[in-house]
Order: C-alpha cells, then sequence, then structure tokens
C-alpha cells in the first residue's frame, strides 16, 4: 500500500510547477555530463561576429555598426567560393540599408549568386511590418504533408503567427528560404526546446535550424506523423506543440567556429590574389555554414542547459547537428515511465518493510534513490528525456510513509531507522558569501534586477562637431556626473558605450527596493543634465538631453569573458526590453520610460503617467509603460497630463476620434499627446480590424 501510495501522491503532486523546474534542472545536469559531439558535428560550422570582429571593422576599416550589407555579401561569397553546402545567416534585414539601395543590391546579388542561402525572418501576433506574405517574394518550394500523406486544410492554431519581419523583397526574393528566428525558452527561461515549423499566412515557415538543411535540398518532403515529423528520410521527435528536444554537444563553441573578420579577411586576401588565413580547402567545403552574433553588445547570447551565455545561432547549430546525426531527444511513453515506477515504488515498500538492519535499510534507501538518477542517465544514452523528479518524489513518500507505518508499529528499533533516514534526507543549508573569491570566476546567477539603458539625444552629430579632444573632455564629464548619481543610488556600472550608460541594481549586492533607487537615479539623472546643460550647449552648441529606459525582471548577471579577462555583466530578454524602451522614447518625445514590471515595485514612490501598451521588436506581448517626472514637473502641467489620459483611455478602448480630440487640444504643449494624434489621425484612415489599443513598435 505505502509504494502504491507513493506513486499515486508523486503523480498528483507532477503538475506543480516546482517540480516541473526541478526537472529542468535534473535534465540541465544530464546535458552538462553526458554532452558529447554527434555524427554530423563535424559538418557543422559557424561564423560568428564577435567582439573582435567589431573592433576590427571599426579600427582598421572604419567600418561602425551595422555594417553595410555588402560586408555580409563579402561572407555569403567566401562560403560558395569555399564549396559550402548552405548558408544561414541569423540576422534579420527587414529595413532597406542605410548605406543606400546599391548596397542592398550587392547584398542581394551575392545571395543569388550562390543560391543556397537561408534568411532570418521574425514571426510574432503583436509586432511585424507585413500581415501576408508579400506578393514579390517566392514562397518556399518545400512540401509540408499532413499524416495522411494530404497536405494539411487548416494549421493548428498553436502554429500561427499573424505578423511577420521579413526582408525587403529585394534580398528576400534571393533566398533559398526563410526562415523563423523567433525562439521560445521554457518557463525558466532556457532554451532547452525548439520550434521546427510554424505557420504565416498559410505558409509554412522552417525554424533556421530546418531552414538551412532546405535551403540545400529544396525538394526535400516534410511530412507530419503522430510524435513525429518526417523530413525527406530524416525522422525527427516532436511533442503536441511542434517541439522537439535538444541534443546538446557540448559548451558555447563546440561546433567549429570562425570569427567574422577572418572570413572577412580571407576574402578580401583571395580577392587580391593573396594567400587567405582560412586556407585549409576542407574547412567550408561541403559543410552547414550559420553566421549569427556573439558580441554581448549586440544581446543575441543566451542562457542554455549546458552554459549561460550561448550565442542564439549555436542553438540553430545544435538542431541541425541532431537532425542530421539523427540522435534528436524525445519523451518515453507514459506506461515506459509509470510501469517501471510502480515496481520499483513496490520493491521498496516490500524491502524496507521486511529488513531488520539499520545499516542495511539505510543503504537500501540510498539504493532506491540513486535507482532514477541512473535509469535516466541510461536513457538519455538512448535518446530519451526519462523523468527523475516524479520517481524521486514517489521514492522519497514511499520510504516516509513505510518508516511512518514502521515507526508507529515497531518500536525504538524503527525509530532509530526513522532518525537515520530523516538524518540521511535532510536537505543542506546553503549560505551565500558575496565576498567569496569563487565568484571571480567564469559563470553567472539568475536573479531579479533593474535594468537602466540611456543614450544621448543626437550625440552622433554632436561629435561630427568637436574635435577630438574637446568630445574626449565632453564624454568625462558627462559621464562622471551620471556615474556618480547611480553609484550613489547604489547602482552597478555594467559598461560604457560611447555616450550610453548601462547600469543594474540587485547585483552583485541584493537591495531591496532597487526598482525605486532605479527610477530615483534615472530622475537625478535628467534633473542634473538640466542643470549642466547651459554648459554643455556654451561647449557643443546643442542641447543635451537623455533618453532612459528602465525594466525589471529576471536576468543572468556574472562573470563573461575569457579565463583571462572578464566583465561582471548581464544577459537576458529582460535586458533587451530595457535597451528597447530606451530607444521607444523617440515615438513619445519623451526622456524617461519604465516598464510595467518596474512601476509595481515602485509602488507610486513617483510621480508618473501611463504611456502606452508596446510592442517592441523581438517580444510577442505588450507592455504597459509608463512615464516617471519630478513632483514640480507633474504639478505644472497636471491639467496637461490629466486631459492626456482621457485620450489614452480612449484609444485603447477604439475610440480613436474622441482620442484625437483630446490629444489636439494638448498636442503643442506635450510631445507624448502629439505622437498620439499622429497615430490617431493615421489610424482612422485605416482601423486594424482586431483593436487591442497596442503601440507596435517597428524599429529597435
Amino acid at each position: 500500500m505505502a509504494g502504491i501510495a507513493g506513486v499515486v501522491l508523486a503523480i498528483v503532486l507532477s503538475p506543480s510547477g516546482l517540480m516541473e523546474a526541478w526537472e529542468a534542472k535534473t535534465w540541465d545536469w544530464r546535458v552538462g555530463v553526458m554532452a558529447e559531439p554527434g555524427m554530423a558535428t563535424k559538418d557543422i560550422v559557424l561564423i560568428l561576429l564577435d567582439q573582435n570582429s567589431l573592433d576590427w571593422a571599426k579600427e582598421v576599416n572604419g567600418l561602425a555598426w551595422p555594417w553595410p550589407r555588402e560586408v555580409y555579401g563579402a561572407i555569403v561569397n567566401f562560403c560558395r567560393r569555399s564549396g559550402a553546402r548552405a548558408l544561414a545567416l541569423d540576422v534579420l534585414f527587414t529595413e532597406p540599408s542605410k548605406y543606400g539601395v546599391e548596397d542592398d543590391a550587392a547584398f542581394a546579388q551575392a545571395i543569388s549568386d550562390y543560391g543556397r542561402v537561408a534568411l532570418a525572418t521574425f514571426l510574432s501576433n503583436q509586432s511585424g511590418n507585413d500581415s501576408s506574405w508579400p506578393a514579390a517574394v517566392p514562397r518556399p518550394v518545400f512540401t509540408v504533408l499532413g499524416a495522411e500523406g494530404q497536405q494539411p486544410i487548416e494549421a493548428n492554431p498553436i502554429h500561427t503567427f499573424t505578423r511577420a519581419s521579413i526582408p525587403v523583397e529585394g534580398i528576400a526574393r534571393q533566398a533559398a528560404v526563410l526562415c523563423n528566428v523567433s525562439l521560445s525558452p521554457d518557463p525558466d527561461g532556457i532554451f532547452r526546446k525548439v520550434d521546427l515549423l510554424k505557420v504565416f499566412d498559410d505558409q509554412w515557415v522552417p525554424s533556421l535550424g530546418l531552414g538551412v538543411l532546405l535551403a540545400a535540398n529544396p525538394e526535400t518532403t516534410l511530412a507530419f506523423a503522430p510524435h513525429h515529423l518526417q523530413v525527406g528520410k530524416i525522422d525527427i521527435p516532436i511533442d503536441t506543440k511542434g517541439r522537439t528536444i535538444l541534443r546538446y554537444r557540448g559548451p558555447s563553441g563546440t561546433h567549429k567556429t570562425y570569427s567574422a573578420a577572418a572570413v572577412l579577411q580571407s576574402e578580401i586576401q583571395i580577392l587580391n590574389g593573396e594567400r587567405p588565413n582560412i586556407n585549409d580547402p576542407n574547412a567550408f567545403r561541403d559543410k552547414y555554414v550559420l553566421f549569427g552574433f556573439s558580441a554581448p553588445g549586440l544581446f543575441d547570447l543566451r542562457p542554455s542547459p549546458i552554459s549561460g551565455v550561448y550565442a542564439g545561432v549555436e542553438i540553430y547549430a545544435t538542431l541541425i547537428d541532431n537532425v542530421l546525426s539523427g540522435d534528436l531527444m524525445r519523451h518515453p511513453p507514459h506506461w515506459a515511465v509509470l510501469v517501471p515506477l510502480v515496481i520499483l515504488s513496490l520493491i521498496c515498500a516490500v524491502s524496507l518493510s521486511l529488513l531488520q538492519s539499520v545499516v542495511i535499510s539505510i543503504s537500501a534507501i540510498s539504493l532506491f534513490i540513486s535507482l532514477p538518477v541512473l535509469l535516466a542517465f541510461g536513457a538519455y544514452l538512448k535518446g530519451f528525456w526519462l523523468p527523475i523528479v516524479v520517481p524521486e518524489v514517489a521514492i522519497a513518500l514511499t520510504v516516509g510513509l513505510v518508516l511512518m507505518i514502521n515507526y508507529t508499529t515497531e518500536g525504538r528499533q524503527k525509530r532509530f531507522i526513522k532518525k537515520a533516514f530523516k538524518h540521511f534526507l535532510s536537505p543542506a543549508v546553503i549560505d551565500q558569501l558575496i565576498a567569496n573569491p569563487d565568484r571571480l570566476r567564469l559563470g553567472g546567477e539568475r536573479r531579479v534586477i533593474s535594468i537602466f539603458f540611456s543614450d544621448l539625444q543626437g550625440f552622433t552629430t554632436i561629435s561630427e562637431r568637436l574635435d577630438p579632444e574637446s568630445l574626449i573632455a565632453l564624454l568625462n564629464d558627462y559621464l562622471t556626473e551620471m556615474t556618480n548619481i547611480i553609484h550613489e543610488e547604489g547602482g552597478t556600472i555594467d559598461k560604457y558605450e560611447g555616450d550610453a550608460i548601462i547600469a543594474f541594481w540587485n547585483a552583485p549586492l541584493e537591495i531591496s527596493d532597487h526598482a525605486v533607487k532605479a527610477v530615483k537615479a534615472a530622475l537625478r539623472c535628467q534633473e542634473r543634465l538640466t542643470q549642466m546643460r547651459p554648459v554643455y550647449h556654451e561647449r557643443t552648441g546643442a542641447l543635451l538631453r537623455m533618453r532612459i529606459g528602465i525594466n525589471t525582471g529576471s536576468a543572468v548577471v556574472g562573470n563573461l569573458g575569457s579565463n583571462t579577462r572578464f566583465d561582471y555583466t548581464m544577459i537576458g530578454d529582460a535586458v533587451n526590453l530595457a535597451a528597447r524602451l530606451e530607444g521607444a522614447n523617440k515615438q513619445f518625445g519623451t526622456f524617461t520610460m519604465i516598464s510595467q514590471s518596474t512601476y509595481e515595485l515602485v509602488d507610486q514612490q513617483f510621480k508618473t503617467r501611463e504611456l502606452a501598451r508596446l510592442t517592441v521588436v523581438g517580444r510577442n506581448a505588450p507592455v504597459t509603460v509608463y512615464e516617471p517626472m519630478m513632483p514640480a514637473a507633474y504639478e505644472a502641467n497636471q491639467k496637461v497630463l490629466e486631459t492626456f489620459c482621457r485620450g489614452l483611455s480612449a484609444f485603447y478602448q477604439g475610440r480613436i476620434d474622441l482620442g484625437e480630440k483630446f490629444f489636439a487640444e494638448i498636442e503643442d504643449r506635450d510631445p507624448a499627446a502629439l505622437a498620439y494624434a499622429e497615430k490617431c489621425r493615421a489610424i482612422v484612415k485605416e482601423k486594424p480590424k482586431d483593436w487591442q489599443g497596442v503601440w507596435v513598435m517597428g524599429t529597435k
């Protein structure tokens, strides 16, 4: 009875988020221990745009970010020249090049000459420039069949998106296949699974990792079967959401990797008739090549089961590696989990009931607790994710019930066993030592932090007016003033990027009111800049204004870099959102913007107004954003703010004409009202059918 009861209780508890989180962590442990190269690992090559490549391009070639697209064209030409089987570019080219149409044309020609290039598109239900497949862009030629060998009439809604950010037409037309690059992590932010196919405008769009295979084999037929996707002759296991479990090969850098700088240098050397740096004729021949970003400042680093810092393109490289190796992971059938669980729990209950020796009983408990782990590791070798937590909970409950029964029926001897068992299973208390020297090593931890991004408006134009000495002096003065305030409020400076300041609160030291301090620092910085503006105007001839974006959320913080040089920094989706909010100020003519998560933590300690329900590039869900203000500014503009609030309420409700009326009353006194007034006038002409009151950002 104790064994059956233990199994039933474990199954009842299994849907809880806590057990799922524990199970995910045990999977990460297995991946870290068991990861090894596969049969096709050597057939995958990565080209990473790392920090060294950015520095080389700027210092040697004078190329600022973003790079001209002819640079990417040079990479495409090198891969074609080197005999690569196919190339996938994990880069969105959704806007015309700022270097002119010739730049886009040169890049498109390079793609056309190659013919086997997979390009990125971003699918979403909230953001994206396209609501239908562009007529000028050819649809993919690969076929997707249903389970019975027929074309699916209607795609499963869970796989369908209504918006897309597709490359500009001149470039998109030349792609062998357009691929989805919107990755969805597990609830804890770790990328353990990946979507294989999504649907946009009745068109199946493959993941970039699958797309590079289709680029090399465009006539491939894909067919759905129960729990599987057949890609040509390759069988890929999938779950009910169309995702597959990745078998990671090792830490970041496991696949053969070249820097973008090395590839570009080699292409230039070949064109000049010189011996290229990459001189192995087989380095790229017949390889699947994937290009992506690994420089921290480009925000495409993601946490994986095996590493807290993993370039996004390496996730797609892992997928194509798994597909070609034929060793993707899968969940076992439910009966294959339940039957061994019942048998193991029954044997455990019977054994503990019969054993008399305390030492032998403790040894048996150790054995039964170890068995689910050993079985799970064995299943990993066979390609299965066999649960550990549910069997462990069942065994623990079984042991607890048996000992409880023995305690009440068999006296002192069983009490001794109970004490020994409790001591054995008692969790150890692990103290965090903030000043521990072990923190000075590569690695990170996940924390809820408040993130601060700032940038000076129009600083590029200002910098062109000043000589280098004056520019550096100005920057040093400005950064010193702002940094002093951030430090006074307990913030940690992450980095400076030109005139931009990136900072965060609640790491490495814990700060209970980190969101309050971050917002206070932002307002103080704005106030200090206002005081210094006349001085800076005399030096630059311009009125310096600073845009600030703040978000609070979970991120990985820790030491990132090499074994000899690293920085204490942060990565994660929450960081990306803070950066997007800083740029979103441009849309509304505001200079400080905070997210809903930050607003909820400051507990009305600041005067604020709600600005918008906003979707930013890279995120599907809208976020409500607010503008904090100094009390004096709030009081002086209270009537304007009240009118703005009424206009915003009408905008949310879809009463666009009424909203425009309110905004028009104050548009000459409030830049945000002006932005909304213009928005309303545009919407009146063509109001979206599914109105949700969301302001969609089309650019970063």
